[in-house]
């Protein structure tokens, strides 16, 4: 485990994706804020200040591109590494995400280890 990183925000509007991904990190020891919306991560973000966010794209109540913009422009949460987990696997999907300042994009379906390395990488 990252000694950087100990509690991750993640955002999804899947509660299947939330459990897993809880899972994930939970057994490789980190702390999980689940939400399920941009706009309640953004927020979160503000008053957990956690040391990572995992940002779902396509959600109900704020996208995670629209999250993703708004958290690296807000001086209490930009210098927060941001992953994108989406099923969008297109590349221009990948280009916009670094463009608004995501760190790192995982593809759904994705395995334990996908994610463990991605967090493992920042």
């Amino acid at each position: 485990m990252s000694t950087a990183i100990r509690k991750i925000l993640i955002a999804d509007d899947s509660a299947t994706e939330r459990v897993n991904l809880t899972r994930i990190l939970e057994t490789a020891g980190y702390q999980v804020v689940p939400t399920q919306s941009g706009n309640e991560a953004k927020s979160l973000a503000e008053s957990q200040l956690p040391d990572l966010i995992m940002l779902d794209i396509i959600m109900e109540d704020g996208d995670g591109y629209q999250a993703c913009r708004a958290l690296k422009r807000n001086p209490a949460t930009q210098a927060i590494p941001v992953i994108m987990i989406s099923s969008k696997s297109n590349p221009v999907d990948k280009q916009w995400a670094q463009k608004l300042g995501a760190n790192a994009y995982i593809v759904k379906p994705y395995k334990d280890e996908d994610v463990l390395r991605e967090i493992a990488a920042l």
